[in-house]
């Protein structure tokens, strides 16, 4: 039985994973788009189910508006004395800790504050005997250096800061932009993984020591080589058995994002070799198609279409800022309310905090959504949007008292978006349609017919590209009510 990568055609950038019984766990970044730090389960390493998320909302006020890149980098997860700890990093906030003691259930704590401080990023934990110790990178943009690892003691229960950081390992000679570490203790090696040179064109390096500080041997143990897979690097490694392991991994792959692959890992001379080994001195490559390593069959997958069905909100959705009042209700589809954010926000859509947007998870994919229509004043728009650093959309508003279809285009850090066609529009419905094709660009359309510009699909900032619906107005008494979000794969 084969598997083939990406395991995860979608955005979890940063993955971290852990075995807990005979059953993976993984969370990844979510930067400002909440609900935050999302938790899925496999029983394969293959298969993947999301079951929750860490929290409901940014626990700083600046994120009820739209922080594009802000917000959670990549968090660790790790298990500990009956106790699961999410480590998630707010690169201007700090180092933030929720834990709980049933991951399946996902009764995490709210978010405490373990180090308070600007630029500390991709914090990792590891308990050895009755101390603990933070592994950290650098975001130079906040903190004013990168490429370099440092190391604080803290207390077990992750509360209390002991020491400052210590560097333990400078890589901007042999191993530049090093970032992403994940501590790991094996026989009598402390191993820290850390991607290197970049995420685009980057690889995975493997640093070890007897010494909790150091000094760190530094091997590259996987990159790019032959294969198809740029970048391959910042993951988790995991223990499938005792003698068994393998690394979860991410690729940019632009605007889908960075997505998952699984690679078997071999023990040579006590260093973690990733990927597919020729030369055992040599660092090994990505797998494209391998065996599965766990010989185990499972229906867990991830959704990519809605009915609206439910009385709880998908866990497809997302915001990319807290949700700050009344914008939504479910019954009988999704009814989403014309909410006024701010003069910038009603101008721009990246701008917008209350767009409901998935992530691309198909190569090429069809999206077929209906509305229902209730503009009620001038400014009430209801629409389908494709966002990333360009986007464009497909919506409805009411004008002078009048209804027009409109198609408008933005990008980020422009004030305005711009229309590229505008008609009335008199029907009480409308089924709002777009065509992804594959792998970077798109179509708009509705009630079947389809505008004839092709748009480029970008990454956002630091994430895949997403689509999804809103409603936004001018004085919040319009709605449109949605019921279904119909996504059917193009073979």
């Amino acid at each position: 039985m084969k598997f083939e990568n990406p395991v995860i055609l979608s955005d979890y950038s940063d993955p971290d994973a852990i075995r807990y019984k005979d059953t993976y766990y993984m969370i990844a970044s979510s930067f400002n788009h909440v609900p935050g730090v999302p938790v899925l389960k496999s029983k394969n390493l293959v298969n993947w189910k999301l079951i929750h998320y860490i929290f409901d909302e940014l626990p700083f006020p600046r994120y009820n508006k739209v922080c594009h890149g802000d917000g959670a980098w990549a968090p660790s997860l790790r298990y500990h004395d009956g106790v699961f700890y999410a480590i998630i990093p707010f690169p201007d906030e700090g180092i933030y800790i929720s834990s709980c003691k049933d991951i399946e259930k996902g009764d995490w704590s709210p978010l405490w504050c373990l180090i308070e401080a600007k630029g500390i990023i991709d914090p990792c934990p590891i308990w050895d005997e009755d101390k603990c110790y933070l592994v950290v990178g650098f975001a130079k943009s906040r903190i004013g250096f990168n490429s370099m690892l440092g190391v604080y003691e803290v207390t077990s229960d992750l509360k209390t800061k002991l020491t400052d950081y210590k560097i333990v390992f400078d890589g901007h000679y042999t191993q530049p932009t090093i970032e992403g570490p994940k501590f790991y203790k094996r026989n009598s090696f402390y191993y820290i993984m850390a991607p290197a040179g970049s995420v685009k064109t980057g690889w995975q390096v493997c640093l070890r020591s007897k010494n909790i500080y150091g000094p760190y041997e530094e091997k590259i143990v996987m990159m790019q080589g032959a294969s198809k897979t740029n970048g391959p690097h910042q993951g988790a490694l995991i223990d499938i058995n005792e003698n068994q392991f393998a690394f979860l991994h991410f690729q940019d792959m632009k605007a889908y994002g960075r997505v998952v692959h699984l690679q078997p890992v071999e023990w040579i001379e006590d260093w973690p070799i990733c990927g597919k080994i020729g030369d055992p001195l040599l660092p090994g490559i990505p797998y494209e198609e391998c065996d599965y390593l766990i010989d185990l069959e499972s229906n867990y997958s991830i959704p990519v279409s809605d009915e609206f069905d439910s009385d709880e909100l998908s866990l497809i959705w997302q915001t990319p800022a807290n949700k700050t009042g009344h914008w939504y209700d479910l019954k009988d589809g999704i009814t989403l309310h014309c909410v006024y954010a701010d003069e910038a926000a009603y101008k721009a859509l990246n701008l917008t905090p209350n767009l409901f947007l998935t992530k691309l998870a198909l190569p090429s994919f069809t999206v077929h959504t209906l509305c229902h229509l209730h503009l009620e004043k001038d400014g009430d728009e209801v629409g389908l949007c494709y966002m990333g650093s360009l986007y464009a959309y497909v919506c409805v508003k009411r004008i002078h008292n009048q209804t027009y279809i409109q198609i408008r285009q933005g990008k980020f850090k422009q004030e305005e978006d711009v229309i590229l066609f505008e008609q009335p529009y008199g029907k009480s419905e409308i089924e709002f349609f777009m065509e992804y094709i594959g792998p970077e660009s798109y179509r708009l359309g509705y009630n079947e017919e389809v505008y004839h510009e092709v748009f480029t699909a970008t990454p956002g900032r630091w994430i895949g590209g997403k689509y999804g619906i809103y409603a936004k107005g001018k004085e919040s008494e319009g709605m449109a009510t949605f019921k279904y979000f119909r996504v059917d794969e193009i073979k």
